[in-house]
């Protein structure tokens, strides 16, 4: 039998999108490598659902390009595909310039002191070595600008392909510029706070343009 061993039991049945996020987190993380085969009936003992929502979550995922499946053949983990991700990397590059630039006029400083705190999160993680705790911060670092500028294309289409490239940063975080991460987060903030979006813009490009840098060495 698959060992999903890894999956925390569903506790309320939200069936369905708790199916989805949990399998989806154990992923991304790497609970679940690429290649595990992923049979409804194992993942659905684990969860303590029924087969019917565990069916409909794999569905999602695949359509997210975080499962691989072929009719009346195999459903799996997706292996990481590197065009894929490196598409991922400039959809993602670009929606977070949009949604900086959009957000500026609007962010208060309940919201520059939001992402100081989270830099300051992710800055312990980094120094302990915690890789699910650093990428949490440095999601809620970058989710202020998307929430503030309130566009729901952004926010959903960043839903959708960031969890490719968090797949890739958990499963090679020791190679990534974590530390150089916290001084492009000052400097994000840094041009918010003083109004600066051009600059704001720039620091939010190179953020990512390093993760996509990181990928072409691989």
């Amino acid at each position: 039998m698959l060992d999903v061993s890894a999956l925390p039991r569903v506790s309320r049945p939200l069936l369905r999108d708790e199916a989805y996020e949990r399998i989806r987190h154990a992923i991304i993380d790497g609970s679940l490598v690429p290649g595990t085969p992923l049979r409804d009936a194992d993942l659905a003992e684990q969860l303590g659902l029924s087969r019917a929502p565990v069916r409909q979550a794999l569905l999602r995922l695949a359509e997210d390009g975080l499962v691989a499946s072929k009719p009346q053949s195999y459903t799996r983990v997706a292996e990481f595909v590197a065009d894929d991700v490196r598409d991922a990397v400039r959809l993602v590059r670009a929606l977070h310039e949009l949604a900086v630039r959009e957000a500026l006029p609007r962010l208060g400083r309940a919201h520059i002191a939001e992402m100081r705190t989270a830099n300051e999160r992710f800055a312990a993680a980094v120094a302990k070595g915690d890789v699910g705790a650093a990428i949490e911060a440095d999601d809620e670092l970058h989710d202020v600008p998307v929430r503030v500028c309130d566009n729901r294309a952004v926010a959903v289409t960043l839903g959708r392909y960031t969890p490719l490239l968090r797949r890739v940063e958990y499963a090679r975080f020791s190679s990534l510029p974590a530390q150089r991460s916290v001084k492009r987060h000052d400097e994000l903030i840094a041009a918010l706070e003083a109004g600066d979006g051009a600059t704001a813009a720039r620091v939010t490009a190179t953020i990512w343009t390093d993760l996509e840098a990181l990928l072409e060495d691989q």
